[in-house]
């Protein structure tokens, strides 16, 4: 046997998003991609800010020797003292850039973080609804994780039943905000919350417990609010993101891993995750992405164009009968599914040429995700076909 037994049953659990996306190229080969409403990836539509054109440009028409070249484990030290500039200034803290790395993607931070902390065997809180990749990158590394609900009327972490789970074996918890697949952004005064709880359990236990913030849409918020900074309000916290989102660059892989100076052990786990950025093959973030970020600290994708769509849905949606958590942020819906069996809602949907991804592949049944990061004629053009669906379902 050519794959090993976890893989295969890896490929099998984690296989509902990327299926949903061959089954949606087989219904535009059908009817034309104008008639299929495709909401299964969170693959942005979006194009880059201009500014990121410009920057590319600029360095294409001005090569310079040696820019191609291996460098420094933790990444080039100018796109890393611009990355922990702005986060000092977001937090108030002291961040250097000598506490960050650079990562291929949040994916890569993720497993870099995971890998330098882990002992085998040891646990890691998820929160549910949960991205699915965070089992999976959770077990790379010898870790065991406990799924603990957030609140089904808001999607916020339940303050205690994270305190009532955490053990003499937890070594970190892993949070995602604004969330995938919730669209919820945590507020400050849950993650204060988070903070203080986590410093009674840490006394209580003699042992740190590590907070992952997972932030590849901390800059998509809505209605005028902002994500809080986690390093304000939690000491152990590690901050890993990537610049898929906000400059629109998922394929670029271009991402960074980044440690609040107040954690305990700080300078240990930068030393860790420098070489775990290595042995794990990443090895760097690509040269060129890094030095075009470097000056794109700034920059955003147009942050109204997303709550526009999330506008269009959400109003379209509720006024049909669907039942969901207004998203404060990201390009996610999570509605309630009218059926019983998420699956077959599902099915149901792609009856009306509509493709979503069910709520059991985020550890949800019951629920079901909308990617809205499409152009805005394919929303527009799918609400007829959604009012034909809500019909179906008996709503």
């Amino acid at each position: 046997m050519t794959v090993a037994i976890k893989v295969r049953s890896a490929i099998e659990r984690s296989s509902w998003i990327r299926r949903m996306f061959e089954e949606g190229a087989a219904l535009i080969a059908e009817y034309g991609a104008e008639n299929v409403f495709d909401f299964t990836l969170g693959n942005p539509s979006m194009e880059p800010p201009k500014a990121f054109h410009r920057e590319l440009l600029r360095i294409a028409e001005h090569p310079y020797t040696g820019m191609h070249r291996y460098m420094n484990n933790a990444g080039y030290e100018e796109t890393r003292a611009a990355i922990a500039g702005r986060i000092a200034a977001h937090s108030g803290l002291p961040v250097k850039s000598s506490h960050v790395v650079m990562t291929c993607g949040a994916g890569g931070a993720l497993n870099v973080s995971l890998k330098t902390m882990l002992n085998p065997g040891e646990e890691v809180i998820i929160l549910t609804p949960f991205f699915v990749e965070y089992k999976f990158y959770v077990d790379n590394h010898g870790g065991v994780t406990t799924e603990v609900w957030t609140d089904p009327e808001t999607f916020q972490p339940d303050i205690d039943a994270i305190a009532a789970t955490i053990n003499d074996n937890t070594r970190a918890l892993i949070i995602n905000s604004p969330n995938n697949p919730t669209g919820a952004v945590y507020s400050a005064e849950t993650l204060a919350a988070l903070g203080h709880m986590l410093e009674r359990k840490q006394a209580e236990l003699g042992r740190s417990i590590y907070v992952i913030s997972d932030e590849p849409y901390a800059r998509l918020a809505f209605d005028g609010n902002s994500v809080p900074p986690v390093f304000k309000y939690i000491r152990n916290a590690i901050l890993v993101t990537s610049h898929s989102k906000d400059l629109a660059l998922p394929g670029e892989r271009i991402g960074y891993l980044a440690a609040n100076p107040a954690m305990d052990d700080a300078k240990l786990f930068m030393e860790g995750a420098i070489f775990c950025n290595r042995v794990l093959g990443f090895v760097n973030a690509p040269a060129l992405m890094q030095r075009l970020v470097a000056v794109l600290q700034g920059e955003s994708v147009d942050v109204g164009e997303y709550q526009t769509k999330r506008d269009i849905l959400y109003k379209h949606l509720t006024r049909l009968g669907f039942s969901m958590v207004k998203p404060g942020g990201g390009f996610y819906l999570f509605p309630k599914s009218p059926l019983a069996d998420d699956v077959e809602f599902v099915r149901q949907a792609q009856k009306h040429n509509i493709l979503l991804v069910p709520g059991a592949g985020f550890g949800a049944p019951g629920y079901f995700r909308i990617a809205y990061c499409v152009e805005t004629g394919i929303i527009e053009r799918s609400l007829p076909a959604w009012e034909k669906l809500a019909k179906d379902v008996g709503l």
